[in-house]
């Protein structure tokens, strides 16, 4: 049986909304998408700036090693792959 597809973020099972995360913004030049969770996608954008994105922050473990959203890794680790909250922006 097949692995069920996870998100690029928080590695949870996505569930059935699933949102597009294009790891180095498109506006400095991203083509590659990567599935997250739209939460997981929120978070990410209200963390980082495009600026932060492109410069140092698309490969995965930086993001994740970032204090924000290691503490939001950790919170959202136990929620249902459809768990929705509103997300403050951060920056």
């Amino acid at each position: 049986m097949a692995e069920p597809d996870r998100c690029w973020l928080c590695e949870r099972i996505l569930g059935g909304r699933v949102e597009r995360h294009h790891p180095l913004p498109r506006s400095r030049g991203g083509r590659d998408t990567v599935q997250v969770h739209p939460i997981c996608h929120r978070t990410i954008h209200a963390t980082l700036t495009n600026a932060q994105l492109a410069h140092g922050f698309a490969d995965v473990a930086k993001i994740r090693a970032e204090p924000v959203i290691a503490r939001f890794l950790s919170w959202i680790a136990d929620k249902p792959p459809d768990f929705h909250a509103p997300t403050r922006s951060r920056r």
